[in-house]
């Protein structure tokens, strides 16, 4: 019970409870990777339409990503978030008892529907019970749970599958979620206040926002292009790195290498370690060196080279291919610091529609991928088929690695913006200090 009275110890086992929702809202939407074959066997997909499958779960998400902020603002982190964790259950266990294509699409929906809230109420959490100087950590920290999601869904589900049938193993994830979402709502407390604490030192005071301020704050979020910006970066970056792990990357290596569902789990795997392990790092790297730019663009050049290897080479060494997962999901962290700067240039009671509207520049990035690089695999399909299931050619898949590259360098792109940005807005003040300070000598 000392835990539970302390409010330094305690945040962090309200962060956890949440957190576990998040890894559980990865867990869906990547199991798509593992169960590829399976779906376009059971729906009889063709690559365009198994990519649709996957991505209406990002196209909810996306959707309700700037509604998700406002209810995190005025709602609160809790209910919002455990309302979330029951919907995305109903939609996991609707998904596991299709049997038509449209139903399985439109349980796909309930599942991004429910876990649209749950990020950004982690983040809206953490701005309440943590300073601003802790926030890139945090933000890294959830990423970490999230990457164990990700990892769940790769060889673990793979190996469950293969016992029990994928209907069984994904009805499971939904019988979890309930408890989660009962967990949430019976523990979590959206301040310290409210959970009969003083408020914590150097964690800004938050306010619920009346109508009119959500209105003014949201328009200024709008206005903002480096808001702007960061949801582009964030567009290209998670949209890439969500379809590779989330549908694309386990049957590249599946059908390129000749290895089965398992094996090729446990590559795209790396990219699960990647993300547990990359956000939080450089996350932490930012708050300690408070350099945010500099890492972002640093890390966006070899995110983009990464990609580059696969898609000029084809069919680089199987350990190579791992190589370039892990470190494309490691190196997510330096885009993902475009979280912490959009929420330093907006009021803290603003957090959620601040990180809400970037967030949904995320998934709309996975919604479109998906299906963009399924076409490419369609376009150059020789019509081949093995129970069932599309065998795409190597060519296919290198251009659906150029377009994934292409992305990451745009992604690139917007890190550089954002770098020269930063250095303009110094030099400006530093030039009005100067000017004022030269004012005051006369």
């Amino acid at each position: 019970m000392r835990l539970w009275r302390d409010p330094f110890k305690r945040r962090w086992i309200l962060w956890l409870t949440m957190g576990i929702a998040f890894l559980l809202v990865n867990a869906n939407r990547l199991s798509t990777a593992v169960l590829a074959e399976d779906l376009m066997a059971a729906f009889d997909t063709t690559g365009a339409q198994l990519g649709t499958l996957h991505a209406f779960f990002f196209w909810v998400y996306a959707a309700m990503q700037i509604p998700t902020g406002v209810l995190a603002d005025r709602v609160g982190p809790r209910r919002t978030a455990a309302t979330g964790a029951a919907v995305m259950s109903v939609g996991t266990l609707g998904f596991a008892a299709a049997n038509t294509y449209l139903v399985a699409v439109v349980a796909r929906g309930l599942i991004g529907l429910g876990g649209s809230v749950i990020f950004v109420c982690i983040l809206r959490f953490c701005a309440s019970w943590f300073r601003a100087d802790e926030f890139a950590t945090l933000n890294g920290l959830t990423f970490t749970l999230s990457g164990l999601g990700g990892v769940f869904a790769t060889t673990p589900l793979a190996v469950v599958v293969g016992r029990v049938g994928w209907r069984a193993a994904i009805g499971s994830l939904g019988v979890v979620g309930f408890v989660v979402a009962v967990a949430v709502f019976a523990l979590v407390r959206d301040t310290p206040e409210k959970a009969g604490f003083e408020p914590i030192e150097g964690v800004p005071e938050q306010v619920t926002l009346t109508n009119a301020r959500l209105r003014s704050s949201l328009e200024d979020v709008l206005r903002d292009p480096l808001v702007w910006v960061v949801a582009l970066m964030l567009f290209c970056s998670s949209g890439v790195n969500l379809t590779l792990f989330g549908l694309w990357g386990v049957p590249y290596v599946v059908q390129t290498y000749d290895v089965s569902v398992t094996t090729a789990s446990t590559i795209t795997l790396l990219g699960g370690i990647g993300i547990m392990t990359g956000p939080p790092t450089i996350g932490w790297l930012s708050d300690r060196l408070e350099r945010r730019m500099e890492l972002m663009v640093t890390g966006g050049g070899c995110f983009v080279a990464c990609l580059g290897l696969i898609a000029v080479v084809g069919k680089p060494p199987l350990p190579v291919v791992g190589l370039v997962f892990l470190l494309a999901g490691f190196l997510l962290g330096a885009f993902l610091l475009g979280y912490a700067v959009v929420k330093d240039r907006h009021p803290s009671s603003a957090s959620g529609i601040s990180t809400g509207t970037v967030n949904a520049g995320a998934f709309v990035g996975a919604a479109i991928l998906p299906t963009a690089m399924g076409w490419a695999l369609d376009a150059y399909w020789t019509g081949t088929l093995v129970g069932g299931v599309r065998v795409y050619t190597p060519l296919g898949y290198r251009i659906a690695f150029g377009i994934a590259t292409a992305a990451g360098a745009i992604a690139f792109g917007c890190t550089i913006w954002l770098y020269r940005h930063e250095r303009a807005t110094r030099s400006s003040a530093d030039a009005t200090d100067a000017t004022a300070d030269g004012l005051g000598g006369e």
